[in-house]
């Protein structure tokens, strides 16, 4: 006959549905902040070297960049030469638009995040042609042996909770 063994664990922590959660949502966040950041960037990199704006590409990062630099296009002059422009309206668009995002998440993370909960832990063992022994912190739920005597099989259970560990 041959052996065999089964171990079966499973656990389950109250709030990780939350924290999961929260985690997705602040990374939308982030992602969302690095995608205008970055077309903003572009946009100061590209007046400061005087790119074509007749380009197609050009052309299409201003339209869409524009949006968020006219709130802050009057705050100051722009200083310009031979075609290149100091746009110091779209630094200002992107500092205050990273605080923006910043105070965005900790908003999403104070309000939906949970901290960790008890831990439970169940482990199911299923053994044949072991023999019957009782191991401390383990229940014996079942031992049954065969009519002939040859084949025994022993199901433990053991469920342990572990208190919430520091964040």
């Amino acid at each position: 006959m041959t052996d065999y063994k089964e171990v079966s664990t499973t656990q389950h922590e109250q709030g990780s549905e939350q924290r999961v959660f929260t985690f997705k949502a602040t990374q939308v966040i982030w992602l969302l902040l690095g995608l205008l950041e970055v077309g903003l960037a572009l946009r100061f990199v590209f007046k400061l070297i005087g790119v074509n704006a007749a380009n197609p590409f050009a052309t299409l990062l201003y339209n869409v960049t524009n949006l968020f630099v006219a709130p802050f296009a009057s705050l100051t002059g722009a200083p310009a030469a031979a075609g290149m422009v100091l746009e110091v309206s779209t630094l200002i668009a992107m500092i205050v638009y990273l605080l923006i995002g910043w105070a965005l998440e900790r908003i999403v993370y104070v309000l939906f995040y949970r901290p960790r909960g008890t831990v439970s832990v169940r482990q199911t063992s299923v053994a044949e042609h072991t023999p019957v022994q009782a191991a401390s912190g383990v229940s014996q739920t079942t031992t049954t042996q065969t009519p002939a005597g040859t084949s025994q099989t022993t199901v433990t259970d053991q469920t342990v909770t572990q208190a919430p560990r520091p964040v």
